[in-house]
């Protein structure tokens, strides 16, 4: 079954781990992503706090690896659960500061 599995997160990069490589030779990288904001929900605001992994590969990778902690982003990708099925994972496909 196909489906859309589309994902966009305004968040500041808190944690990353250096640059490693895949066997296949492939650059990653691991992120952990902060988001902040105030949602209406049922007529209500609501403060939102969410703090997502996130992995990146390729040169997504490397562009990351050089960025500072804290600075503000808008990531695109899709979510995955790991093989352990526990959580989810944001694999990050596209960014820009924000």
């Amino acid at each position: 079954m196909r489906g859309v599995n589309l994902f966009r997160l305004q968040a500041l990069i808190v944690q990353s781990g250096p640059l490693r490589f895949t066997p296949a030779g492939l650059p990653a990288l691991d992120l952990l992503l902060e988001h902040q904001s105030n949602q209406l929900e049922a007529g209500v605001h609501r403060q939102c706090l969410l703090r997502l992994k996130a992995i990146a590969f390729g040169t997504i990778a490397e562009q990351l690896a050089t960025q500072a902690l804290g600075g503000r982003w808008m990531f695109e990708g899709f979510l995955s659960s790991p093989r352990s099925l526990k959580g989810v994972t944001f694999h990050i496909q596209k960014f820009r500061q924000d």
